[in-house]
């Protein structure tokens, strides 16, 4: 919706639109704007819109409107964005665009808030991840080295480091970053030190530079086309239902499209009466050689069966079991000494994060192997061929052969009928 400048007056966005009534109103803020959240169908309006018009004919109601509240009443009339004709959702965002000093209305300055913290936020956490980064690495440096001399802090009050002082990780952390680079230490090490220090800084003054412009950018207002005063953007979130046509893909390529749809009693089903969601194809596979598919399908049915165990272990909450299957999952050294040392509460927070499947990851080039698969799948009880006998959910009949189960990622592509 955009708000012009024209030769009979300046368009207004606004919430105060005459003959409308309150019921239509409803979802509008003080500023004429949709609030987020709102479900809206055919006609609703989504930006409260009023513009002037010419001296023209007027109409039995307008002379009526005129007569009770004088000149201004038939000024304007209404030019609201409203929704289009077939669709139904639900407002997910909406945003404000305004010239450089122009009023900005209560939404917008609500928006701009809201970037505000989002970029002070973002800013801090870069920060802490390149100060991080750098403690590691001096860390790896400095750790068991000897001082030559003292480190005092800022104002020279208190005593950091002694002379001959081994330093210890305990030391690096409670020293602040500024203070790192004039630790004494023999010159070699010293060198090494303020080479890491210092690209630490070049990289810090970087993302500062970045966020200050950015900063700068939403303090000053929006590049708008010559006449628009401001403008806004309504998104709104519209959900279909799937149908046979609509294409769906995988992460590797394995892309296709719903031959058939059938209602949840039909689908084919595990021993334990489990339907599954989808039946893929089988020959895709062998032509286009995407192997990792059926490799995601057996770490996800993993991952799924580890997270139903923790769930029913969760019920009766014995710790120690809990704590000795994490720790079977988790063989990583840093991860297991954790949750030997996390409480009770703790340990049932993360067992309930996983109670809907175990997080896994594979990098590219260093994924998991076929062994790393197989072990997983014993650690969950599952078969280690990852194939399991289902039955069809009409007749109730086992099928000839086992079939490959599991649990992947399935997306929905813009492709629609």
């Amino acid at each position: 919706c955009v708000a012009r400048d024209t030769k009979l007056g300046k368009e207004e966005i606004s919430r105060d639109i005459a003959n409308v009534g309150e019921e239509a109103l409803k979802d509008l803020d003080t500023s004429g704007i949709i609030r987020v959240g709102a479900e809206v169908g055919p006609g609703d309006i989504l930006v409260g819109k009023v513009t002037p018009k010419g001296e023209t004919q007027l109409s039995p109601e307008e002379k009526l409107l005129r007569a009770i509240f004088g000149e201004k009443a038939g000024d304007v009339r209404d030019t609201s964005l409203r929704v289009p004709s077939g669709v139904y959702g639900t407002v997910i965002d909406a945003q404000v665009y305004s010239r450089e000093g122009a009023d900005r209305d209560e939404r917008l300055q609500l928006i701009i808030e809201e970037k505000r913290k989002k970029l002070e936020k973002d800013f801090d956490v870069e920060q802490n991840i390149i100060r991080l980064s750098a403690l590691d690495k001096l860390k790896g440096l400095l750790v068991n080295k000897k001082t030559t001399g003292v480190l005092l802090n800022e104002d020279g009050s208190v005593k950091l480091l002694s002379k001959g002082q081994e330093i210890t990780n305990e030391d690096l952390e409670t020293i602040p970053f500024e203070l790192l680079a004039y630790i004494p230490l023999e010159s070699e090490i010293e060198y090494q030190c303020t080479r890491i220090i210092d690209s630490a800084r070049n990289q810090l003054e970087a993302i500062k530079l970045v966020f200050n412009e950015k900063m700068d950018r939403l303090k000053k207002g929006d590049e708008l086309p010559p006449g628009v005063i401001k403008m806004v953007k309504v998104y709104i979130a519209i959900k279909r239902r799937l149908q046979v046509g609509d294409k769906f893909a995988g992460r590797h390529g394995n892309k296709g499209v719903v031959s058939k749809v059938l209602p949840e009693e039909d689908m084919p089903f595990l021993a334990d009466g489990t339907p599954v969601d989808m039946v893929l194809n089988p020959l895709g596979v062998p032509s286009r050689m995407n192997i990792g598919q059926i490799l995601e399908v057996h770490l996800g049915w993993a991952a799924h069966s580890l997270g139903t165990q923790i769930g029913e272990m969760l019920e009766k909450f014995n710790s120690s079991d809990i704590r000795s299957k994490l720790k079977e999952i988790y063989e990583i050294e840093n991860i297991t000494r954790k949750i030997e040392d996390a409480d009770e509460l703790s340990l049932k927070k993360m067992a309930k994060k996983l109670t809907r499947g175990v997080h896994v990851a594979t990098p590219v080039f260093d994924g998991a192997k076929e062994k790393d698969v197989k072990g997983f799948l014993k650690k969950a009880n599952l078969p280690l061929n990852g194939q399991t006998v289902l039955f069809d959910g009409r007749t109730g009949e086992p099928f000839q052969t086992p079939v490959t189960v599991g649990v992947m990622y399935m997306l929905k592509l813009h492709h629609l009928v």
